[in-house]
């Protein structure tokens, strides 16, 4: 039987279309990630960046891999069903955590998040992948945008730099182009979403999200983790997270000192 939070239906819908959204995810700890992205945005970590130009009107914060020196992310990974519905969705018994990531758009940020893959900024592969996306704000308008069935796609999306619109590896043709996926017409999911409730989606759905042009925040916090089939992968460039000086060698299955197994 699957988790509580999860129908079988929906187990399917993940793994035909890459995205399903989980009602409900964080809901009992909507508090703690408050409390821990206010800890993150006061105590950036070394990842963190501001996304907007100069002249660009608000605020669009991100930073990741700050659960180890945040408690109030730990505390709810560790106590919160992630890794049982992560599980159920990725048809892994083993959960194992990969990173964490914190996005904040401030009222009036008309900047959207640009469409991308998480796949290719990672130095990980596997179909057993999953990222929660959990808003910790009301949203409609400012939800993510995640295209269906992309992360079955042949060829993964070209990675960018979101300020410097650059490509993030020398090797272009190794990739598509970055699509518009409401100019062709693709199948984009998107939900109105109440705070704890959370989309999950594959490393290799192609996902963003609008600006936030409404008068409240837009705090987002993203849990990614990865299943047994996902192992350490070479790319052409430095990845995103980077993660200096894990040793790992291509083919191995993450560290687990870094990387601490959720369920086994």
């Amino acid at each position: 039987m699957p988790h509580p939070l999860l129908t079988d239906d929906q187990i399917e819908t993940y793994q035909r279309d890459g995205v399903v959204l989980v009602r409900g995810l964080f809901k009992d700890h909507v508090d703690t990630l408050r409390a821990g992205v206010a800890r993150n945005m006061a105590e950036p970590g070394p990842y963190a960046a501001e996304n907007l130009k100069e002249g660009e009107a608000g605020r669009f914060f991100d930073d990741y891999c700050n659960w180890d020196r945040i408690p109030e992310f730990r505390e709810v990974i560790e106590a919160s069903p992630a890794a049982d519905v992560a599980a159920d969705l990725m048809g892994s018994s083993r959960v194992q955590m990969f990173h964490d990531h914190v996005l904040v758009k401030e009222p009036g940020t008309a900047k959207p998040t640009p469409w991308h893959q998480d796949g290719p900024y990672y130095f990980v592969e596997g179909r057993q992948t999953v990222s929660f996306w959990s808003p910790l704000d009301p949203v409609d308008t400012a939800s993510l945008r995640c295209v269906a069935g992309s992360h079955l796609w042949k060829k993964p999306v070209l990675p960018t730099r979101w300020l410097a619109e650059t490509s993030f590896y020398p090797d272009e043709d190794a990739y598509q182009p970055v699509p518009d996926p409401d100019a062709q017409g693709m199948d984009i999911c998107e939900w109105e979403m109440a705070p704890g409730d959370a989309v999950a989606f594959n490393f290799m759905t192609l996902h963003g999200a609008r600006g936030n042009e409404t008068t409240q925040r837009r705090r987002a916090f993203s849990l990614r983790l990865v299943g047994e089939d996902t192992r350490y992968v070479e790319r052409p460039g430095p990845t995103s997270p980077p993660f200096p000086g894990h040793a790992m060698q291509a083919g191995q299955r993450l560290r687990e000192d870094w990387f601490p197994v959720l369920r086994n």
